[in-house]
């Protein structure tokens, strides 16, 4: 029952994260990248702080660097994903996002030395073909929000990997808390020295900066780390690389936006990179 809840509860954070890039590209009409991180940060902060306060008591240095890590991990991942937005489609950016489940084990191998067995290696290969027909203009050169969506794919990729290491010690509530917060200092740090601080947001602008910091952040994160301890990673790596699936189709319904038939050929063989990616595990 507790494996179910759990799937269900990944499934539901696919759909939230869907969301999320449509609400991104509105906020980004009236608002720039670090605006609405430093505000979606906050949000999470606030709310993981009252969620965890009785676990914060417990902190120790090690924690303390564990979130601070993660933080890291997790503020680059959304830093270049919101930036790529404006150079590049909601669609786009949801389906080159989903190659980070093909960077975590690239990245075990070289953190953990474990190897990639054949059928990992193929789906690293129709990933990067797929990233390829998405992301390549006529000349061959990688298009600048592109470019920076691939980049954000392997920050989130560090940020599963290293989830994955210090959930089993550390609280889940108090984990977040502490990335949460790791970002947001950042997002302030870069606003303050890049733009200063100041806001001018529409009533447009304010009800996808909610929705980011209440839902798709405080929320999703939530439901994503407690449903992780009843579901094994690579079943938890498929089911959330569904949210270019859903990206992609909240984009279609409330953007109205127009998908060609590369943007569908590359999207096929991404979202085969990562099942097939995963399947000599699940099989196992």
């Amino acid at each position: 029952m507790k494996k179910f809840l759990g799937t269900f509860g990944l499934i539901f954070v696919t759909i939230i994260w869907g969301g999320g890039f449509v609400a991104s590209d509105m906020a980004l009409e009236s608002m720039t990248p670090f605006q609405i991180m430093s505000v979606r940060f906050l949000i999470g902060s606030v709310v993981m702080f009252l969620l965890a306060y009785k676990h914060i008591k417990t902190i120790k240095l090690t924690y303390l660097l564990s979130g601070i890590i993660l933080g890291i991990a997790l503020f680059g991942g959304f830093a270049l994903q919101t930036i790529a937005l404006q150079y590049t489609t909601p669609s786009k950016n949801a389906f080159l996002t989903a190659t980070n489940v093909v960077f975590v084990p690239i990245i075990a191998m070289i953190v953990c030395k474990k190897k990639i067995n054949f059928t990992r290696g193929l789906g690293v290969s129709l990933a990067i073909i797929g990233a390829g027909i998405l992301s390549l203009n006529q000349g061959f050169s990688l298009g600048l929000g592109e470019g920076l969506t691939l980049l954000c794919a392997i920050c989130f990729a560090f940020q599963i990997f290293l989830t994955g290491l210090f959930v089993n010690d550390i609280h889940p509530l108090l984990l977040n808390f502490l990335q949460m917060t790791t970002a947001f200092v950042l997002s302030i740090f870069f606003l303050f020295f890049t733009e200063g601080i100041h806001y001018t947001a529409t009533h447009k602008s304010l009800t996808a900066i909610l929705y980011l910091g209440l839902i798709s952040t405080s929320l999703a994160y939530i439901l994503q780390t407690l449903s992780q301890k009843y579901v094994d990673e690579t079943t938890s790596a498929i089911i959330l690389s569904m949210e270019s699936v859903f990206g992609t189709l909240f984009s279609i319904i409330i953007l109205n936006e127009k998908i060609s038939q590369r943007m569908i050929i590359g999207s096929l063989f991404i979202l085969c990179a990562v099942i097939i990616s995963e399947l000599s595990s699940t099989k196992k």
